[in-house]
């Protein structure tokens, strides 16, 4: 991937509102309280006609009491190595401290070109005090903007595309997505590290390390598509923060966008009622799911152990019980390639369209196997069903008295669908119209 912008600065000097700036998103998470962007997260950009990729990265901090400074400082660095151009952030309303003295140093021994950005310059004052930076020792203009207004960002702008080919990048805008989601610490980032073969994300023992939704594209085995790891989704009152808050959303709209989510389930505590409202979103959103048992290496088994496992499991999500249970670790990574697998093929049979005659010839048959019951002494004909041209597989059945078709005949045309077609891992919809 070419054309790559690293966004770096230490804490708080708006690295995130400026990446929310740029790609026109509100991905990053925007908290006064320092440090809450911790693994790099992507976005995309464009100006004068050329695209660009931006990364915000956690804020560059040392000898702070904060656990996660070491792996905010490792994925700044491994930013910093991605990219082709690097935005260094500094705050004008607060000069040149020893951080931004520390991040200066680091980025005068890469040969990266390196732009620099006062931001906060939100009036004519604060514009002339950002000449200050001239004496942090960096080659180059400095650029005086604000994050929150958006002026003097086209300048900047301006200056970065200028030394950037201008070529398409690759489009990933059809490329299937999947994302993966689950309570806090079942795995998530570690999966996506083990598929991926490097630390893409952070990983610790703490509970909602991950705070941002973090893509990355997925190019192995033959495959191509964006994998998606967020925040993990905790119950309402356990949710304290403005950030968590924020985490939660984030992951909620991940689901909402994503083509298939796996759902991933911790096998030492099996399957709970958060599990259970975290699918309910992916349904009522209509995504395909593939549910993942990770941490299955650390369970003691028997003969039976993984069946009555699947088994409880599709007693618990019942009635929608056609969906892949792959049992893994993320440790091992055992059958972590059969998640993917899994997931594209349930991506195919999310997309998939049934020609209305072939249709028709088979569910005739199935409705005339087993009619609809007749109430009030009027009996029931359906005429012909089609596929509705919507995003997720949905049916119409046209019939004269729709209003008499109740929920478990509904069940029975769907698991017909389901048994002639494969529909495994996405949510049906079904439909009755009046002919």
């Amino acid at each position: 991937m070419s054309n790559i912008v690293a966004i770096v600065g230490r804490p708080n000097v708006g690295k995130s509102t400026l990446f929310n700036r740029l790609s026109g998103t509100r991905k990053a998470i925007v908290n006064e309280t320092a440090g809450v962007t911790r693994d790099r997260n992507y976005g995309k950009s464009e100006w004068n006609g050329v695209e660009f990729s931006i990364i915000d990265t956690g804020g560059y901090a040392t000898n702070s009491e904060d656990i996660f400074e070491e792996e905010i400082r490792k994925q700044v660095m491994i930013a910093i190595e991605e990219a082709d151009s690097i935005l260094f952030v500094l705050d004008v309303q607060h000069g040149i401290t020893d951080l931004d003295t520390a991040v200066a140093g680091i980025l005068r021994r890469t040969k990266k070109k390196v732009y620099l950005v006062a931001n906060k310059a939100d009036n004519s004052d604060l514009i002339f005090a950002a000449n200050e930076f001239y004496s942090i020792g960096m080659n180059g203009q400095v650029f005086p903007i604000s994050s929150v207004n958006g002026s003097g960002t086209g300048d900047l702008l301006d200056a970065v595309v200028a030394d950037f080919d201008i070529k398409p990048n690759d489009d990933d805008e059809n490329l299937p997505r999947i994302a993966f989601v689950g309570r806090p610490n079942v795995g998530k980032s570690s999966t996506v590290n083990a598929l991926v073969g490097i630390d893409r994300n952070i990983v610790t023992d703490v509970a909602g390390t991950t705070r941002d939704s973090i893509h990355t594209r997925f190019q192995k085995f033959g495959h191509d598509f964006i994998m998606v790891d967020t925040a993990g989704v905790r119950k309402k009152p356990k949710v304290h923060e403005d950030l968590e808050f924020y985490s939660v959303m984030r992951s909620i709209r991940t689901i909402e966008s994503a083509d298939v989510c796996v759902l991933i389930l911790d096998a030492t505590r099996g399957i709970e009622a958060q599990d259970l409202s975290i699918l309910d979103i992916i349904i009522n959103n209509r995504k395909g799911v593939v549910i993942m048992i990770n941490k299955w290496d650390l369970v003691d088994k028997e003969t039976n152990t993984m069946k009555e496992f699947e088994e409880e499991i599709r007693n618990r999500i019942a009635p929608f019980r056609d969906v892949p249970i792959i049992f893994t670790s993320a440790l091992t990574k055992q059958r972590l390639i059969q998640v993917l697998e899994s997931a594209l093929e349930v991506y195919e049979n999310r997309i998939r369209k049934i020609p209305t005659s072939e249709l028709n010839n088979v569910m005739q048959k199935a409705i005339a196997a087993l009619n609809p019951p007749a109430l009030k002494g009027k009996f029931i004909k359906i005429k012909y069903v089609t596929q509705l041209p919507t995003f997720a597989p949905t049916f119409a059945f046209y019939c004269n008295l729709p209003q008499y078709i109740k929920d478990p005949y509904k069940r029975y045309l769907e698991n017909q669908i389901r048994k002639n077609w494969s529909f495994t891992g996405v949510p049906m919809q079904i439909f009755v119209r009046k002919k």
